[in-house]
């Protein structure tokens, strides 16, 4: 999916007229889905995706002020995701219970996982082959191809803070991960 223009101009709009409640529920229901598709990618599993989503859905609603516009709204989604994603695997006590959320980013967390059922848009065979994927490299490809991002796009959703991901870096990790993927499939075709 896209990114969708007239998502960001109401999202720009609501937020600079101050409308923070309406910029957050318009960013978790239009970008909602398509990030948790891609955290059941990252994580490979829904029970985790959903709960490392109700995290981004938190965080959208704690930080939504500090989008600045410097990229698209989407972009922005995406590395807020990324972050929580990232914060879920390094805290081992998140993974076995649930944070404590606002009602309303709770509510909306769960109004895009009921909607979506998590379903995701590919192949068993392609699914197979990623799921044999580090998580870091399932989360570039699926945002550069799945979701369209350009690699300037990609760059800035992956890159945590205080560490930048270079375009050309992620150029290169994507030249070796399709001969990763080439080797992964011949092996399955052989097998």
């Amino acid at each position: 999916m896209a990114r969708d223009p007239a998502l960001e101009q109401r999202l720009t709009q609501s937020l600079t007229e101050g409308r923070t409640r309406d910029a957050v529920a318009d960013a978790i229901r239009g970008y909602g889905p398509q990030i948790l598709g891609w955290l059941v990618v990252v994580h490979g599993d829904e029970d985790e995706a959903a709960d490392v989503f109700a995290a981004f859905a938190e965080d959208v609603v704690t930080g939504i002020e500090s989008f600045r516009g410097a990229s698209s709204f989407r972009v922005w989604a995406y590395a807020v995701a990324w972050r929580a994603s990232q914060r879920y695997r390094r805290d081992a006590f998140r993974r076995h219970t649930r944070g404590l959320m606002t009602s309303e980013a709770s509510q909306l967390a769960e109004e895009v996982r009921s909607s979506l059922g998590t379903r995701l848009d590919r192949s068993a065979r392609v699914a197979r082959l990623r799921e044999q994927l580090s998580p870091e490299d399932q989360a570039l490809i699926t945002l550069r191809f799945d979701r369209e991002l350009s690699w300037t796009e990609v760059a800035e959703a992956l890159s945590a803070e205080g560490e930048v991901v270079t375009e050309a870096a992620l150029r290169k990790r994507f030249e070796r991960l399709k001969d990763t993927l080439r080797a992964l499939e011949a092996d399955a075709s052989a097998g």
